[in-house]
């Protein structure tokens, strides 16, 4: 036999072999069914529930980076609500106000070594009232839909978390370890709010078993072939950094312009970057989200998340070119957001800047991400500034019986929603405690369509009664279990 066909019928037995491989590892890719379901039904006032919330709405409480435009007196109307709207909770458990409007209250349970915390925010982003189709502050109910600012941003978990303990003292039921209710009235404008709590704990020695803040929900149609819904719980956050670019010139008027002015200068900074996207990471959040999603995926995507030792490369490449909330799961991300250059269309500016919001992976840091962005543009005539930013959160544990408590409260309130870790792009005060708990997990106890997730921090917030009802049900089977 010739060599060259020696050659042949080894390349081909290579390739069988291979092909091989690649069926079994995906034949073999099956779901997992290890989260515990529990199927007793929850029975709670839902409609005082979704009053309530009602009431936390009306109230303005607004936050800005300026506070000179914040209305205090409207967030004293909240807190004085509170007796009222919860009263087996204010009668229950003791609470400490703080600087920088934090509430903390204790829920005193049998044993005291190990505590949770169960956390919200109930200050909001401002509204273009001029842009809604109701008003903002009313929380109008029409057609089992209740319309308002902060409906979904956080005031359903911050009503969620105090109806649920309500209604559970008035059943007589005593957790079996202290729980903590944490809120923040600034967590819209990076308050210092969270800090001083987890201040708090760091001075008393508080030992914390799970952490609980928003994050994920329940979705659907965010994972490449999986049709069922998601119950995502956020196991770190990226990190986020604003960034300034400013190129300055000797001006002049526009009728004789150099090769390049600075906005020209610019564009070119921004193309380069743009065109040369952060390496992707495979993180243990997006790791453990592909192993479980991914094995409930059509035949195709499954063989790729079976096999990411061959077909990385393939989905980094999809990742690139679609962009979005998948690429943003792999990769460093760079939007740039801001420009300015002359006040005048025939002048050229003595000085040009633009601004890009950077959200980090956890295998980047700021540091790192800046020496990136200057060796990419390559142009010390740009002057590249860090303005302000956080690194990465602590990836937190799914080997736990935090993970557990929370993954089995979502699936019994979820029926039929696959609950899987994943890598929270946006911030929450949750990223404080990072420091002094490895079991801080981001689930905002919702089920959201995207439409209603479209209007968080825009026009129109809104959130379904049952939503609401869901929020409750939520609280009350993980408190059960704390």
């Amino acid at each position: 036999m010739e060599p060259w066909l020696y050659a042949l019928i080894g390349i081909a037995a290579l390739l069988v072999v291979f092909i091989a491989v690649i069926l079994i590892r995906t034949a073999n890719f099956k779901p997992k069914n290890n989260v515990k379901v529990i199927d007793e039904e929850e029975v709670f006032d839902g409609e005082r529930a979704v009053e309530n919330l009602r009431e936390l709405i009306r109230c303005k409480t607004v936050s800005y980076k300026d506070h000179s435009l914040e209305d205090d007196g409207e967030f004293e109307k909240l807190i004085s609500k509170l007796p009222e709207l919860y009263p087996n909770v204010l009668k229950t458990c003791t609470l400490t106000r703080m600087e920088d409007r934090a509430l903390l209250f204790k829920w005193e349970g049998k044993e005291h070594d190990e505590a949770s915390v169960l956390m919200a925010h109930y200050d909001v982003v401002p509204v273009n009232e001029e842009n809604w189709d109701k008003p903002p502050f009313e929380a109008i109910l029409e057609d089992g839909v209740v319309w308002g600012r902060g409906a979904l941003d956080t005031k359903v978990t911050f009503n969620g978390v105090l109806s649920a303990a309500d209604h559970l003292i008035s059943k007589g039921f005593i957790p079996e370890n202290d729980i903590y209710f944490a809120f923040s009235g600034g967590e819209e404008v990076n308050g210092q709010g969270a800090v001083h709590i987890v201040d708090y704990f760091e001075k008393n020695n508080i030992k914390l078993s799970m952490v609980v803040d928003e994050g994920g929900a329940v979705v659907q149609d965010i994972f490449p072939g999986v049709s069922s819904p998601c119950g995502l719980i956020g196991i770190a956050e990226k990190g986020m950094m604003d960034v300034e670019y400013k190129v300055k010139s000797n001006g002049g008027h526009a009728s004789a312009p150099r090769p390049h002015t600075p906005v020209g200068v610019l564009s070119s900074a921004c193309v380069k970057v743009e065109a040369n996207p952060f390496k992707a990471h495979l993180t243990k959040p997006v790791a453990e989200m592909f192993d479980t999603l991914g094995r409930h995926s059509s035949f195709l995507y499954r063989m790729i998340f079976a096999n990411l030792w061959c077909f990385g490369g393939l989905l980094d490449s999809m990742c690139k070119k679609s962009g979005g909330e998948l690429n943003a799961l792999m990769r460093t991300t760079v939007a740039f957001t801001q420009m300015n250059g002359s006040k005048a269309p025939n002048v050229i500016p003595p000085e040009a800047t633009m601004v890009s919001n950077i959200r980090l992976n956890p295998e980047d840091t700021m540091d790192s991400a800046l020496a990136y962005i200057r060796e990419t543009i390559g142009d010390e005539n740009v002057v590249i500034t860090k303005l302000h930013g956080m690194n990465p959160s602590p990836i937190s544990r799914t080997d736990c019986d935090g993970w557990n408590k929370v993954a089995s409260a979502v699936a019994s309130t979820w029926k039929g929603a696959l609950v899987s870790p994943y890598l929270m792009v946006q911030c929450s005060d949750s990223r404080h405690y990072g420091r002094i708990s490895d079991r801080v997990y981001r689930f905002s106890a919702m089920d959201l369509t995207a439409e209603e997730r479209s209007t968080i921090h825009g026009n129109n917030e809104h959130i379904r009664v049952e939503t609401v009802k869901h929020a409750v049900e939520f609280y009350i089977r993980l408190m059960k279990q704390c």
